[in-house]
């Protein structure tokens, strides 16, 4: 009997592994890329960073360049992460033709390094961010939290507003965070 539960277990598993997820699906990603995280159908639990992103009008430039970066099924593991999020109007604010190319395949570590400047791995609640905070980022540098009149800067980005994730917390910024601001 216990046979037959773990091979029925077995069989499930991998049929529910060969949907292809629904971030990759509007964004063309091919069949064999789809193999991580983001794949697993859960509309029960709390939303993970990046189901809050691609569910949000103002990130689809964020969920855009995490497909081309190949961050989708990292975002979507169990963290803990803290992720700040530029909107789209963020992204905007770059010189023109930055974002165009940096989505370019050739610039994908380019793009992976900046995307991965917006992440640490634990939670920082807005009452962590402290005035003079220094956080560790993905990337490997660092960015100087700021407080001032009650707001929370990253970098020179403001924090707008904050969404609880199931794998970490999204704070949403108005600017995109380059290692280069310190």
């Amino acid at each position: 009997m216990y046979n037959l539960v773990f091979i029925f277990s077995i069989c499930m598993f991998f049929l529910a592994c060969d949907e292809k997820s629904d971030v990759s699906k509007n964004y063309g990603e091919t069949q064999n890329k789809n193999l991580g995280q983001s794949n697993v159908k859960d509309d029960v639990s709390d939303k993970d960073i990046v189901k809050i992103a691609t569910s949000s009008p103002d990130h689809t430039t964020l969920v855009k360049a995490l497909v081309a970066a190949e961050l989708v099924d990292a975002l979507s593991n169990a963290g803990p992460f803290t992720v700040f999020a530029p909107s789209n109007s963020a992204f905007d604010k770059l010189p023109a033709g930055t974002l165009d190319d940096l989505l370019k395949p050739e610039n994908k570590n380019k793009l992976r390094d900046i995307l991965q400047h917006h992440v640490c791995v634990a939670v920082y609640t807005t009452d962590m961010l402290r005035d003079g905070l220094v956080l560790s980022m993905v990337d490997g540098n660092s960015v100087k939290v700021s407080v001032k009149d009650k707001t929370i800067y990253i970098g020179k980005a403001r924090i707008l507003s904050s969404v609880r994730a199931s794998n970490g917390i999204v704070h949403i910024i108005d600017e995109v965070v380059l290692a280069s601001d310190k």
